[in-house]
């Protein structure tokens, strides 16, 4: 196992490529729970129909754990998009023609994203008037078994020379309402002040799906709380606001 040729560093992580794998280094300290938990996700979605790199080993080097899969070839449609900005909506399409796709399969073994929610509201700061309200809210809410990724960003999509899609970053997978997981999505957009394509992407999804806003934005509120837990200062506030909302006109 080779450790010198970095392809990606995030907090509390490094990502290496070595031959045909990718090696995903969490720093000292990282939770043992957290990382067997994102390569068990990883390797029960490896069950369904969708492009995911394979999980081949994990193991600890010098007290740090690593997470061994399959190396994608290709870039991310982030990087696409930062190449050409004007076919940015173009690539949000694609984003959204794949995250229907992820959400007509079934992993019956993934966590239940109502009980993940609802674990997480339990820990946020709100006073328990709002941890309430939350609460029923979502124990309100329709329940589905769709595949939900969590994180579904286009920096976490990669795009193969031959045009395969591949998603990656499995850690916050989930099972339930797809509308939680657009929700989510729509959230990451107005987190990093780009509006204009988060309006563009919840409105292009409904138009897909036939699926009415007002019942994806039920969730913004559910699922900008559950996010607050591990929300960095910048993102806490605008996180408040939304939940602070009583209800979204």
């Amino acid at each position: 196992m080779k450790l010198d040729n970095i392809i990606s560093k995030r907090e509390h992580k490094t990502i290496y490529r070595d031959g045909d794998k990718c090696i995903k280094l969490f720093h000292e300290g990282f939770l043992k729970a957290d990382v067997l938990n994102e390569a068990l996700n990883q390797a029960r979605v490896e069950s369904t129909e969708l492009n995911i790199p394979k999980i081949h080993e994990v193991t600890m080097v010098d007290n740090c754990w690593v997470i061994v899969f399959d190396f994608i070839e290709g870039k991310t449609l982030r990087e696409l998009i930062d190449e050409n900005p004007k076919k940015t909506n173009e690539y949000i399409d694609l984003m959204i023609d794949l995250q229907i796709k992820m959400h007509s399969q079934k992993c019956p073994l993934l966590t239940k994203l109502r009980d993940k929610m609802f674990r997480k509201i339990s820990l946020t700061d709100f006073d328990l008037t709002i941890k309430y309200e939350l609460q029923t809210h979502l124990e309100g809410m329709p329940r589905h078994n769709k595949v939900c990724h969590g994180d579904f960003r286009t920096s976490n999509i990669i795009v193969t020379p031959k045009d395969e899609l591949y998603i990656i970053d499995w850690s916050h997978a989930t099972q339930g309402n797809a509308s939680a997981d657009v929700a989510r999505t729509y959230l990451l957009y107005l987190l990093a002040d780009q509006k204009e394509f988060g309006e563009y992407y919840m409105n292009k999804f409904c138009e897909k799906t036939r699926t009415a806003r007002k019942y994806i934005e039920k969730w913004v509120r559910i699922v900008a709380a559950s996010q607050s837990v591990k929300g960095n200062p910048e993102e806490l506030d605008f996180l408040t606001r939304i939940v602070d909302v009583v209800e979204w006109e």
